[in-house]
């Protein structure tokens, strides 16, 4: 059996971000969406979530962007001086090592984050990290605790498939994206990998289920419709994960620090195209999100 689970990344970011994720699973492929506890928009995207009962929402982990849902006195490792949570994996990584970030403290706020989604009234279907923090040594065995505590089923292993990545690369400009930024990416992505070797197999020995393959994080921001495609028409049987972010770029999102802005539209027109929803159903593709696969 080919399964995929289409997940949006981001749900509760903006209002602009959340119309995007609910168009997207209404009319295109999406199936999943990872929701930010301390989002500007997340009264907005609870009561999406209530409207659309057949979109699976799981608790995006974060550690990097916004207020902490914890008073800042009670995680002061986590917060700069503004009282914001640190912002870059890499940051995180680098703290973690000299011991700064106390793992604690993250087990706290994340607990206090699943706890005011759940409050809300969802019954979350997976974890995930904003950027992949849950990733970090010694954070996914954080995770899976927080998720066997709420009977959270299944968490995401963001360890890239390169197979898969190599079909999402089909149509990509072959001047974009920079150098630069393309190292940086193989950079995380190797990260990721050596971080999420043993990830799966602990995640199983919990009893959560996780995906046999992931993809996405090399096309973050540079989601073509015929790498998509090419990924459709090649699926491996099993059951794979896409990452993504569509949605809307108005100027709520324009204020905030994501470097993800038009491409979240770009992405959104992907999900929703006649021609990937016709392949779906040609190449006889189950679509499902963590809930689902979870039984």
């Amino acid at each position: 059996m080919k399964a995929l689970i289409v997940n949006a990344d981001d749900l509760g970011w903006t209002d602009g971000v959340n119309r995007g994720i609910a168009e997207a699973h209404r009319n295109g492929i999406l199936t999943s969406a990872s929701l930010l506890a301390n989002g500007t928009a997340f009264a907005g995207a609870v009561q999406l979530a209530r409207l659309e009962t057949r979109l699976g929402v799981g608790v995006h982990l974060n550690l990097s962007d916004g207020p902490p849902i914890l008073p800042r006195g009670e995680v002061p490792s986590l917060v700069n001086g503004e009282g914001m949570l640190r912002a870059g994996p890499g940051t995180l990584f680098v703290r973690l090592l000299r011991g700064r970030l106390h793992r604690g403290e993250v087990e706290r706020e994340w607990e206090a984050q699943v706890r005011k989604v759940r409050d809300a009234g969802i019954a979350p279907t997976h974890l995930d990290g904003h950027k992949h923090v849950h990733m970090l040594p010694g954070l996914f065995e954080i995770a899976v605790r927080i998720a066997r505590r709420h009977g959270i089923r299944a968490i995401r292993v963001a360890l890239e498939a390169p197979q898969l990545s190599a079909l999402l690369d089909k149509g990509a400009p072959r001047d974009a994206p920079g150098p630069v930024r393309r190292f940086s990416k193989a950079l995380a992505v190797r990260g990721l990998r050596l971080l999420g070797m043993d990830a799966r197999e602990e995640a199983r020995r919990a009893g959560l289920v996780t995906c046999d393959f992931f993809c996405g994080i090399t096309q973050t921001g540079l989601l073509t419709e015929s790498g998509v495609a090419t990924l459709l028409a090649n699926l491996p049987p099993g059951l794979t994960e896409l990452m993504t972010h569509p949605g809307y770029a108005g100027e709520d999102l324009r204020r905030t620090p994501t470097r993800l802005q038009d491409s979240r539209q770009a992405e959104l027109a992907i999900l929703t195209a006649p021609g990937i929803r016709n392949l779906v159903a040609s190449q006889g593709v189950r679509l499902l999100h963590y809930g689902l696969a979870a039984g």
